[in-house]
């Protein structure tokens, strides 16, 4: 994850800003970073937020923003689902996309093993500090970092190159591909739907491709 932290301190950096600028109180946007740990739907929440919106419409698009949770979840269910459920609630506080990638090239069979929880927790609290600490220092430094800075477009960039490092196989080559033309075919939608789109394009199209993959048959020897 150390390799990683740099793309996630610069999106909560801008997050940070983020909230500040956009008219919400210093203590409430720490209270923010700090339970809703989620980049993307604190995003997708402040401008709704700022105009006024109603509070259903606030949570609908948190709710739909976040709903690539759910996937993660359910795949690591066969990993922890032998744990208590106070503990399960603690780990998935600290669920987090990339968080959940390296976990799963680490571990790719939904088998138990000793050695899965500390790995997690390892991987889940550098994020978590990698996160909240910038964030944290966006909140109060918010006024004082110009926007021209253009700090958002440095995350990108960093996120990009994190990206492209983990497509290391056709499979995963083609789900982004796939992910990125749904979100940009969707991009129309409310509610930042579109990433709702790309994410289940991409989980259905890789799949589509492990199914076919594990239904090729294998060559025979030559003594066969």
């Amino acid at each position: 994850m150390a390799g990683i932290a740099l793309g996630i301190a610069a999106w909560g950096l801008v997050t940070g800003v983020t909230m500040v600028k956009s008219g919400l109180p210093v203590p409430m946007a720490v209270l923010m970073s700090l339970l809703v740990f989620a980049g993307t739907a604190q995003l997708a929440a402040l401008p709704l937020m700022a105009s006024g919106a109603p509070i259903w419409v606030v949570w609908a698009t948190a709710a739909c923003v976040n709903l690539r949770f759910v996937i993660f979840s359910a795949t690591w269910r066969p990993y922890f689902a032998g744990y208590p459920l106070a503990q399960r609630v603690r780990l998935s506080y600290f669920t987090a996309d990339l968080n959940y990638v390296m976990f799963m090239r680490r571990f790719p069979k939904p088998e138990p093993a000793p050695e899965q929880l500390q790995y997690f927790w390892g991987g889940a609290l550098l994020n978590w500090c990698s996160w909240q600490v910038p964030s944290m220092i966006g909140i109060f430094a918010g006024e004082a970092i110009p926007t021209e800075w253009g700090i958002g477009f440095a995350g990108t960039v960093a996120l990009v190159g994190l990206m492209c490092s983990l497509l290391t196989d056709k499979a995963s080559v083609a789900a982004a591909g796939v992910a990125g033309c749904a979100a940009l075919a969707a991009y129309a939608l409310p509610l930042k739907l579109n990433i709702v789109v790309a994410i289940a394009a991409a989980v259905a199209i890789g799949l589509l491709l492990d199914h076919t993959s594990a239904r090729t048959p294998a060559p025979l020897d030559d003594e066969t």
